[in-house]
């Protein structure tokens, strides 16, 4: 875990300088500097129309009675495609704007899936009395007339 989050903080941000810096020397420094801030509107619009989307299907689901599993998820991946999209860097808007792509986002949701049951599978409720007992009916307390529970 360590290792992935000193990639995270250390390496990534050293890579998308060094990217923003070659792009610049291509390009000039205004045009990278425009480009920088256009992909951060543009994905700030496309995570806001995503995310109505998604909160439209997850109300239907809700009003049909399902439970909306896959749209929370899409939800979240939205949300965290969004906040990456806002984050100066190349590599960072190229992997924002796959996210926000539905099909890439659905590859994404089945494996988030299969990872979440497998963390699940992994947790089991204890039972009284132990694993396959029958539940057992709470314990009875003995008439009392004068007890009054509020």
């Amino acid at each position: 875990m360590f290792g992935r989050l000193l990639i995270l903080f250390i390496t990534l941000p050293l890579v998308e300088l060094y990217l923003l810096i070659w792009v610049s020397t291509r390009i000039h420094w205004t045009n990278t500097l425009m480009l920088v801030i256009l992909t951060g509107a543009w994905g700030a619009y496309l995570a806001k129309s995503q995310g109505y989307s998604i909160l439209a299907r997850i109300q239907a689901e809700t009003a049909a009675g399902r439970v909306p599993a896959a749209e929370l998820i899409d939800g979240l991946l939205v949300l965290i495609g969004g906040i990456v999209l806002l984050t100066p860097g190349l590599l960072t808007d190229l992997a924002g704007f796959a996210l926000m792509m539905p099909s890439f986002r659905a590859l994404i949701r089945e494996r988030v899936k299969k990872k979440f049951a497998a963390q699940v599978g992994h947790f089991q409720m204890p039972t009284p009395g132990g694993m396959g007992a029958r539940p057992q009916a709470p314990p009875t307390r003995p008439k009392d007339d004068d007890v009054i529970d509020v």
